[in-house]
């Protein structure tokens, strides 16, 4: 089953996506910074990426960018997942390279079928 890194400053978000995607036979990884995501994702290779936004330091855009610009990253796709809800956020996070955006908190079934998709189209 696909290795997914989820990215979040959250210890209680970071559970509740851990445990529904190792719910559903996924691999997780974790990372709480952007910094942190970066490099775990060069060293770990993850079929996947869920990223935050609002994080200290580096944040989800930024990181995101970096790693679709990076040619040992840049395959590894990326779904932004965040509180942010505005139609002009979600453009900028496409536009740095994420794959999908999800708002939380996500429906657990669109969540997961979106994951799918992305994962079998990368």
């Amino acid at each position: 089953m696909a290795r997914i890194l989820i990215v979040d400053d959250s210890p209680t978000e970071v559970f509740a996506f851990k445990r529904m995607l190792e719910d559903h036979g996924y691999q997780t990884l974790t990372a709480n910074n952007g910094e942190d995501a970066i490099s775990k994702a060069k060293k770990e290779q993850p079929d996947l990426i869920l990223m935050d936004v609002i994080m200290p330091g580096i944040n989800g855009f930024q990181a995101t960018r970096r790693l679709a610009k990076d040619p040992e990253t840049t395959k590894i796709p990326v779904i932004m997942i965040t509180t942010k809800d505005q139609e002009t956020d979600r453009i900028w996070g496409l536009r740095q390279g994420a794959r999908d955006y999800v708002v939380k908190p996500p429906v657990e079934t669109e969540f997961l079928a979106k994951i799918k998709v992305v994962l079998e189209s990368a």
